[in-house]
């Protein structure tokens, strides 16, 4: 069935874009549609690559989030508030973090330290090693084949910049659907 908002002979619909949602991409929405499309693949590429390098640096059974919390704590190893962790992550379900938090306690990758009011969460001896062993696998397994190809640091970093840049345009946007 084709849109008829869109006509088939449309330059707004080069034959090259790939998206996963024909019906959003209208004439203006392709390339945004095509960004999506990569986004989705991009995240379930690196959610299921974080979770088998875990497991390759040596434990099992921790979530993407969880991962992400633990690698995120262990940053500059400085302890962080669950509202740290939140922010930086660009996380605004902060129950979901504070379930993570609890799991990577109980697994003693993560403890808590209370300061006053607040409660400051910081690595163990055993979740500072799994980073690290973290860090060798992901050197070994996929730094090295991205050394082979011309220009990537460059474009990463580039690449990145652009991921930060929408980030804020689709907060923007989000908060603009909240209030229709």
């Amino acid at each position: 069935m084709s849109d008829p908002k869109i006509p088939q002979d449309s330059p707004a619909k080069p034959r090259d874009m790939i998206v996963s949602s024909r019906h959003l991409a209208t004439e203006e929405g392709w390339p945004s549609s095509e960004f999506e499309y990569g986004l989705i693949l991009a995240y379930n590429g690196f959610a299921r690559w974080m979770g088998r390098c875990t497991v390759a640096a040596g434990y099992s059974g921790l979530t993407t989030l969880e991962i992400l919390v633990l690698h995120h704590i262990y940053h500059r190893s400085r302890k962080k508030r669950l509202s740290d962790i939140c922010f930086q992550l660009n996380i605004e379900d902060t129950h979901t973090v504070n379930y993570a938090l609890k799991k990577l306690q109980k697994a003693k990758l993560v403890e808590g330290e209370k300061v006053g009011k607040e409660l400051f969460y910081s690595v163990t001896e055993e979740g500072g090693a799994l980073c690290d062993k973290y860090r060798e696998v992901r050197e070994q397994c996929l730094v090295e084949s991205l050394r082979h190809i011309e220009n990537m640091p460059k474009d990463l970093h580039e690449t990145a910049t652009v991921l930060r840049t929408l980030s804020g345009l689709y907060d923007q946007a989000s908060r603009a659907a909240s209030s229709l």
